[in-house]
């Protein structure tokens, strides 16, 4: 009698062919998705370095409505609306009141250099105080940027523009 013991190994030697290409094609496929996660992250990262700038821009002209307090309360500070660029120092005004739009001038310039460029339209800066009935004054201060690098999908609603508001009374 003659048996004979047909073990798989003898038929099969190695991969073929068409089983290489798929796992390459997998690994191409998780390649690919990885690099879109990396450049999601960073864009991500971007739109948070904007966002961190904004607030520090905005505690930093907040430090200076503090130190000039009485010409914050008397509203020397305010812009009326967003400023994306200096305004001219009216020379008429007292020495407080230029000092303040002075200070407003390098607050817009620090937010073109910070979060903007030198010639964009779309990073300003607003700044709003008013009397309180505790002697001080209720501020707000707005800063608004593009933040197009930062959203994931473009839904061309113009949800680019990003706005920040701090309040703070001093």
């Amino acid at each position: 009698m003659n048996h004979r013991v047909y073990s798989p190994r003898g038929r099969q030697t190695g991969a073929s062919l068409i089983e290489v290409l798929v796992a390459v094609l997998i690994l191409g496929v998780g390649l690919l998705g990885v690099a879109a996660m990396q450049a999601a992250s960073l864009r991500n990262s971007q739109s948070a370095y904007e966002n961190t700038q904004a607030v520090a821009q905005s505690y930093a002209i907040l430090d200076i409505l503090r130190a000039n307090r009485v010409e914050a309360v008397a509203g020397s500070f305010n812009t009326g609306s967003m400023r994306c660029v200096a305004a001219d120092i009216d020379s008429e005004h007292s020495a407080g009141k230029q000092a303040a739009q002075a200070d407003v001038n390098a607050w817009v310039a620090g937010l073109k250099r910070n979060i903007g460029s030198a010639g964009d339209t779309s990073t300003c800066g607003s700044i709003e105080c008013a009397a309180n009935t505790f002697g001080g004054a209720d501020c707000t201060i707005a800063v608004q940027w593009d933040d197009s690098r930062g959203t994931a999908v473009d839904t061309g609603a113009g949800d680019d523009e990003r706005t920040i508001e701090t309040v703070v009374a001093i």
